[in-house]
């Protein structure tokens, strides 16, 4: 197989998954929805009773407005994630991914091209929502918006291999909602995407330790640093690592044969 070859194939994954983006408004639009409810109306209403004190990597006081903002870029993250994993079970189902599948390439390959096709649309739709919040006087450093592609990036790749990791658990695609929503919210509300992991400290040690061993917490404090031109190599470490432990798990337990058993 050449170099051409590789290309012409995550280039034809990657216009897939842009079509279908595209073709489907809709989703754009919900995925802008939830983030923006928490910035305009659950952090308007949590200001007052939730203080954020100087933590890096912020420099002074700041609003939890500017706290929950990276938080709310993951959340992005995870749920474009988890509905990649969908199109997956989805395309298993109707027997088009085992059309792609007869490729000579390699699946390892071709799974990556489907990760990085849906994190890439992931952050289109994160920068959209980062371009409202400016307009909200939300306005993180403006080279700390570039530095950040990197880690949203990654965290978007980790994400979108752990939902596809659960997917290919999944054999009916009924049960895909009920699954999904028993994993994204435990590893969004566990972590420090809402608060500060202090605050979590204050509250319950075994709820500390949750949130500190949370796999989204660390994709939330790599964002974070980043937006502010700061690194964290704990976090980046543990996303790496992770992002390849899931990607490993999730190409050893794929099998297109598993189509979708309706019970």
């Amino acid at each position: 197989m050449t170099a051409a070859q590789y290309l012409n194939c995550l280039q034809g994954v990657m216009q897939r998954e842009w079509l279908r983006f595209f073709q489907q408004r809709s989703r754009f639009l919900s995925a802008l929805v939830r983030p923006l409810l928490w910035l305009l109306v659950f952090a308007a209403g949590f200001r007052a009773a939730l203080g954020v004190s100087i933590i890096p990597p912020y420099s002074t006081y700041i609003t939890y407005e500017t706290y929950i903002l990276p938080g709310l870029c993951c959340m992005i993250l995870l749920f474009n994630g988890m509905q990649g994993s969908l199109s997956m079970v989805y395309d298993r189902e109707m027997g088009s991914m085992r059309v792609l599948l007869m490729s000579p390439l390699p699946r390892p390959f071709l799974l990556l091209c489907k990760l990085l096709a849906t994190a890439l649309v992931s952050l289109i739709q994160v920068y959209a929502f980062l371009a409202i919040a400016w307009c909200f006087d939300i306005r993180p450093p403006l080279w700390g918006l570039l530095a950040a592609a990197p880690a949203l990036l990654l965290a978007a790749l980790l994400l979108s291999s752990l939902g596809l990791l659960l997917s290919n658990g999944i054999r009916q695609l009924e049960n895909f909602a009920g699954v999904m929503n028993f994993v994204i919210f435990p590893l969004f509300f566990l972590s420090s995407a809402l608060y500060p992991l202090w605050k979590m400290r204050e509250s319950s040690e075994w709820l500390y330790w949750l949130c500190a061993l949370n796999p989204f917490t660390h994709a939330v404090e790599l964002v974070r640093f980043a937006l502010y031109q700061q690194f964290n190599l704990t976090a980046l470490l543990v996303c790496l690592g992770l992002w390849l432990l899931f990607s490993l798990a999730a190409v050893l337990t794929f099998n297109p044969q598993r189509a979708a058993v309706r019970g």
